[in-house]
């Protein structure tokens, strides 16, 4: 095992956690055991990576901005950053678009199939519902006075990455506006501090491939209905067609304008791809991500730590191009009135905003969702029947999405440091053992 490649022992490790909960299922007490004894491994793998993410984020991110030397490099960097960002972003909610309207997957559904998922997931549609009320109720401009912290510890304590992220550029601006000699004790700081913290993913991600097995035994124990799951299977196709589409087009971008391989991309950042599939979190993914993108795939540390923590935030392709999916499959099956040009440029808009302030979290993007069927008009009343129509399938679907969510994310970096003349040829990776024979 310790000669496999990190990828092939969480390949190897989600394999296993797959048939094991499979196993459990089909076993008196089995979901019990997993849930009990299980289960709690990979819930502590999740909250290490989660506690590393705020540190890494301010490291990175200060030491970054401060070795710019150049305030206009900021502005450049970011115009480039979300820009490309929201180029994507449009590209995915066409691609979902496109696929849904052709497949047509939510004509001819029987009535007594609505029924009986309605029935099922009524009571958790709701929940989402209230969720996106009191996300819609805030206000147009709240996502905006979200950005700025009143108490930079409550930030950190939450975590709110976005604020987080504003206190990060604040400090390194102030850092370049003051005297280098002044500046650079709290450099030296951050600088050390993104190493250590750099050294703690390596460490962490050991108990990679275990911590998967544990995950994905506690996803496949959750499936209750797999009859629902078979029904909703033409749906659930379209969402996973369509990111596999979106990965092809981070490929293709990789290999025009990086002129890298688009395998040699795969095989150095798919250890980041497992692991947003195992935790279905853009945020949980966030250190080993930025450990892949800077030490495997040859971006400069000033440009992934700008890029990546704002992706985690903001750059949301995956659960766009779901939503835009979603919301036509919904009203395919119980509001084929509402599918017109129209409502489907409006799905686009809203989409695109809704993922900008959607929450790097499992099942955010259903919230999300919520807002954009309101958005163009969805009748109330169906609005917790038509959650409940994909939800059986939301987990194992915000699995897929969280990849592509990471995967732009790691391309859009390479794509602004090619651009900025930041992007290495030949990077070198470190190991967590690498200072091990002078301290033991």
């Amino acid at each position: 095992m310790k000669k496999l490649a990190l990828h092939w022992k969480i390949i190897i490790g989600m394999i296993l956690g797959i048939i094991f909960g499979f196993l459990m299922n089909s076993v008196d007490g089995g979901r019990g055991f997993v849930g009990d004894w299980i289960a709690p491994f990979g819930t502590i793998f999740i909250n290490l990576l989660k506690l590393i993410a705020v540190p890494l984020i301010l490291a990175s991110l200060i030491k970054g901005i401060s070795d710019l030397k150049d305030i206009s490099k900021i502005k450049s960097m970011g115009l480039r950053t979300i820009g490309i960002y929201i180029g994507t972003t449009v590209i995915a909610i066409v691609i979902g678009l496109s696929i849904v309207n052709i497949v047509k997957p939510g004509t001819g559904m029987p009535q007594d199939t609505i029924e009986n998922i309605k029935t099922a997931y009524q009571g958790n549609a709701d929940v989402m519902i209230g969720k996106a009320k009191v996300t819609k109720e805030a206000g147009p401009l709240q996502p905006l006075v979200d950005i700025f912290p009143s108490n930079i510890f409550n930030s950190f304590a939450e975590p709110a990455m976005l604020q987080v992220i504003f206190f990060a550029l604040f400090v390194g601006i102030c850092l370049l506006l003051i005297p280098e000699k002044k500046a650079k004790p709290l450099i030296d700081f951050f600088d050390s501090l993104n190493e250590v913290v750099m050294k703690m993913v390596d460490l962490i991600m050991l108990f990679a491939p275990y911590a998967v097995f544990a995950l994905m035994a506690n996803v496949i124990i959750a499936f209750d209905d797999t009859t629902i799951l078979v029904k909703l299977l033409g749906y659930a196709a379209c969402v996973v067609f369509g990111l596999f589409l979106m990965i092809c087009f981070y490929l293709m971008l990789v290999k025009v304008v990086t002129k890298k391989s688009p395998l040699w991309f795969l095989k150095q950042f798919s250890p980041a791809q497992l692991l947003a599939f195992s935790t279905s979190s853009s945020a949980a993914t966030l250190p080993v991500t930025m450990e892949r993108v800077e030490e495997h795939l040859g971006v400069d540390k000033e440009v992934a730590g700008f890029v990546l923590p704002v992706g985690a935030t903001v750059n949301m392709d995956g659960t766009s191009l779901y939503q835009g999916i979603a919301a036509v499959f919904i009203m395919q099956v119980i509001w084929p009135e509402g599918l017109t040009f129209t409502n489907q440029l409006v799905i686009v808009g809203t989409a695109l905003l809704a993922s900008i302030g959607s929450a790097a979290v499992p099942s955010a993007g259903m919230v999300m969702l919520v807002i954009v069927l309101e958005a163009i008009g969805f009748p109330a009343e169906l609005l917790p029947i038509g959650l409940a129509l994909i939800f059986a399938v939301d987990r194992p679907l915000d699995m897929c999405r969280t990849v592509v969510n990471v995967t732009g994310d790691a391309t859009v970096s390479m794509l602004v440091a090619k651009s900025l003349g930041k992007l290495h040829d030949n990077p070198k990776a470190k190991e967590w053992d690498d200072n091990y024979e002078n301290v033991k």
